[in-house]
């Protein structure tokens, strides 16, 4: 298990990590960083090749950034819990650097430091810095440079059980794409260009995700760039769709290509053209994504892109925007005219544009496979002779001399010290530091501190390691108007502000409204009981006598 720390030499650079987290986060809060990573691996090539041709020689590099708090404890003893973890894969090879982040996933925990309000997320903060430094760190001049992501909502990816902690802020599925989008956005600067692409929506839908107010937001385009980042595209005059799509770990979109490549394995135009039975061009897998692993699953994923481009290249299938020409300028305006694309994939096999001497003869994959069995055979030889004891096992410095013994910069990749981890591992000790944190529980905070306790004495062997950064952004104010006396200026609403009653509890009982007394009239006993009627007595001049008959 060889290791090596590399702090020393990167310290006294100016641009660290360490100095990019501390001039972003919040002043007076501390964090600790953990970042290992992997020299450059031989892999697997990221796209496939044409019929007929040698795969790219291709390499890899891993990183992982851990960030924990500290968490006093009833003994006053400062106690780590994670609440951070970044996963990025770095594919390089002579023509391009591809940044791959695989995975991203917090605890929830983070509110311990109960951060002043309006402070901006430390989360989203430190993902942006880091997937920055990497990108300053490993990009070669004429080469192009492309970030590419996978954003798919899920409870959990890096910190088991940490969904049941009720502190963690899970997003959608919608809140997380415009949250990668926010983080991208300030990686966009000339010539960087961003592309954003959600299989089942349409052009219209998909433009609410890019981030609106910013001098970065006319960089965005709807769509994806996998014309513009494949040298196949340049190469050949033309390239089936399987040579433009990369093979991700854990990606939808390649798991898609191999049960195409599985399908279609043993038919004639695979091997001669290399192109699938259903899905003939790129359009169309698209297409079909919107039906295929987790983007029919009925939430919305995204696909994310940021390109890098020295001298940007144009493309076929690229979309651009049209010109118009001076001239037409005083043309009365007028319907387009209909135009009819065919899309539809050739029947022959790529041919290279500018061919070379090493292209003359074909690679022959199965040729290349028996002359490296071959290979292997005269290797092995009879033991005759003597016995030869074997030598001692190297022990932890030698391994880490053998592992830290290669060349920085190479025409594949370039491993500058600045951009590796305070611990470089080996693959093998790589892949069992993330076995160890998917075994362990992140439900209750007690086990979160005895999960990262135990993580961080596995990684460092016991020892201690990480670095901690304080933070020297201050967090500005809510903006108060301040008159010269310096004193704030209190706006006086009374006239514009209708005042709430302020028993607002009986509501629903109707009030009796109370009258003081010298609003109350009496009423006269005469009107409160109605008099008989009166009885009209004549005098005695007025009463005349009726004669007798």
């Amino acid at each position: 298990m060889a290791m090596a720390s590399t702090m020393a030499s990167s310290s006294h650079s100016e641009d660290t990590l360490r100095s990019r987290l501390a001039a972003v986060l919040p002043k007076g809060f501390a964090f600790s960083i953990h970042h290992v990573s992997t020299p450059p691996m031989k892999s697997e090539a990221l796209y496939a090749a044409p019929p007929k041709e040698r795969p790219e020689r291709t390499f890899v590099e891993k990183h992982f950034l851990a960030v924990s708090i500290d968490q006093p404890s009833v003994e006053n003893e400062t106690q780590k819990v994670l609440v951070l973890g970044l996963e990025i894969y770095i594919y390089t090879t002579a023509r391009a650097t591809t940044i791959f982040v695989s995975k991203a996933d917090s605890t929830g925990y983070l509110h311990l430091l109960n951060l002043p309000k309006g402070t901006p997320s430390p989360i989203r903060t430190i993902t942006a810095t880091f997937v920055g430094f990497l990108v300053h760190n490993r990009r070669r001049k004429d080469v192009q440079l492309v970030v590419s992501l996978f954003a798919r909502a899920q409870d959990q990816y890096l910190f088991p059980g940490s969904v049941e902690y009720k502190g963690k802020h899970v997003l959608d599925d919608r809140g997380l794409i415009k949250w990668w989008c926010r983080v991208l956005n300030p990686l966009l600067d000339d010539p960087v260009d961003g592309y954003i692409l959600v299989p089942g929506l349409e052009t219209n839908e998909m433009k609410a995700f890019i981030p609106k107010g910013t001098s970065q937001s006319a960089r965005w385009s709807v769509g994806h760039p996998l014309m513009r980042i494949s040298h196949y595209a340049r190469q050949f005059d033309w390239v089936p769709p399987r040579c433009l799509i990369p093979q991700f770990p854990d990606d939808p979109k390649s798991r898609f290509r191999d049960e195409l490549d599985a399908d279609a394995l043993n038919s004639a135009i695979y091997r001669t053209t290399g192109n699938w039975k259903t899905v003939r061009t790129l359009d169309t897998f698209w297409e079909m994504m919107a039906y295929r692993q987790e983007c029919s699953s009925g939430r919305m994923t995204g696909f994310i892109w940021a390109v890098y481009d020295d001298a940007k290249p144009k493309a076929s299938g690229e979309d651009t925007k049209p010109a118009v020409a001076a001239d037409a300028a005083d043309e009365p305006p007028s319907t387009p005219s209909k135009q009819r694309t065919i899309n539809v994939a050739p029947q022959t096999t790529p041919r290279k544009l500018f061919p070379s001497r090493s292209d003359a003869k074909p690679y022959d994959e199965r040729h290349e496979l028996r002359m490296r069995k071959a290979k292997e055979r005269r290797r092995k030889k009879k033991l005759t002779g003597p016995i030869i004891p074997r030598t001692v096992r190297m022990d932890a410095f030698q391994k880490m001399k053998r592992l830290l013994d290669r060349p920085a910069y190479t025409a594949y990749y370039a491993w500058g010290v600045s951009g590796r981890g305070e611990l470089i591992v080996s693959e093998a000790k790589y892949k069992r530091i993330m076995d160890i944190l998917l075994h362990l529980d992140f439900a209750t905070l007690e086990k979160s501190v005895a999960g990262t306790r135990r993580w961080l004495s596995e990684v460092g062997l016991g020892a201690s390691w990480g670095y901690t950064v304080e933070g020297e952004n201050e967090v500005a104010p809510r903006e108060i108007a301040q008159d010269e006396s310096g004193l704030s200026q209190v706006n006086n609403l009374t006239t514009l502000v209708k005042r709430k009653r302020s028993d607002t509890q009986n509501d629903t009982i109707p009030q009796v409204n109370v009258l003081g007394a010298g609003l109350i009239r009496k009423k006269s006993k005469a009107e409160e009981e109605p008099a008989k009627p009166a009885v009209n007595v004549l005098g005695e001049g007025l009463v005349r006598k009726k004669p007798k008959a």
